[in-house]
């Protein structure tokens, strides 16, 4: 099977100050894979953390950068200042919305609350059908070890029906993780959810 074309992809991260340098690394080297590769860059507009990385990464290897931003966060001290283009939403949700659409896959790099929150969404609309892009984490470090062993363990006790195990793949570098998303195909059976058949 050919590879999937993937011009776009949505990065999920953290923004939080005071991260482990290998946390920060491996966020610029996967901007940078993703600039050289002729992939835009879609995220939440940041210029910390590793969103900051992330698009610091691609910009400096002459990729295109989309931050998607909420009216309410659109702050000079959040907002990086140097993106290909700005996008900004009425609220929260729309945001999400709308860096879905512009996405062809999606990858979470390690992040807090938001980052789970967008993961884990983007993962239900891939569950109920809603899409079919692969969403991918980036495992730096472990970091997702024991998000992995909760996603296990839901289908060990059948809250996950098993099926759905592929919809979420991981690599612990950015390299591999670009590579699962190309080759990445649907699961087969994710209707079941949904039919209920055996």
């Amino acid at each position: 099977m050919d590879n999937l074309p993937l011009n776009s992809i949505c990065v999920y991260c953290g923004s939080a100050d005071g991260l482990d340098e290998v946390y920060l690394e491996a966020a610029r080297r996967m901007g940078s894979l993703l600039a050289r590769s002729g992939i835009r860059l879609v995220y939440g507009a940041g210029k910390t953390g590793l969103m900051g990385a992330v698009a610091d990464g691609a910009l400096e290897a002459g990729g295109q950068v989309v931050g998607v931003v909420p009216v309410n966060l659109n702050l000079p001290a959040l907002i990086h200042a140097g993106l290909t283009e700005l996008q900004v939403t009425p609220d929260i949700h729309s945001r999400k919305a709308r860096m879905s659409a512009l996405a062809d896959a999606f990858i979470a790099l390690p992040g807090g609350f938001g980052t789970f929150e967008e993961l884990f969404e983007t993962l239900t609309w891939a569950q109920i059908g809603l899409h079919t892009k692969p969403i991918g984490l980036l495992n730096t470090n472990h970091y997702y070890d024991p998000l992995v062993a909760m996603v296990e363990h839901a289908i060990q006790e059948g809250f996950i029906y098993p099926e759905q195990r592929g919809l979420l793949m991981q690599a612990p570098d950015p390299q591999q993780i670009l590579e699962r998303l190309r080759a990445y195909t649907p699961p087969d059976g994710l209707s079941r959810w949904i039919t209920r058949e055996k």
